[in-house]
């Protein structure tokens, strides 16, 4: 097409969004709620959220918080397995 011009990309072309691994997942009820609710807020779905939310794990976690919250989850869990 003569007189289209294409968005510059400076001297590399934009990363693709490819989704590489599947794996079984088994999520409580809770989990997978807040899961779909987080990814229609933000416009993704349930892969690229997850993608997301570990490709950022470090800087949208709260050292402290997350220590006590897994210290709560992991001595309710063989309550909640039950």
């Amino acid at each position: 097409m003569m007189g289209a011009e294409r968005p510059s990309y400076g001297d590399r072309m934009p990363k693709r969004f490819r989704l590489t691994r599947r794996f079984p997942v088994a999520m409580t009820e809770d989990g997978y709620r807040r899961l779909k609710r987080f990814a229609a807020e933000a416009g993704l779905d349930e892969g690229e959220a997850l993608s997301f939310l570990f490709e950022n794990f470090d800087s949208i976690t709260d050292d402290d918080n997350l220590a006590h919250r897994l210290r709560l989850f992991n001595a309710g869990l063989d309550d909640r397995k039950r």
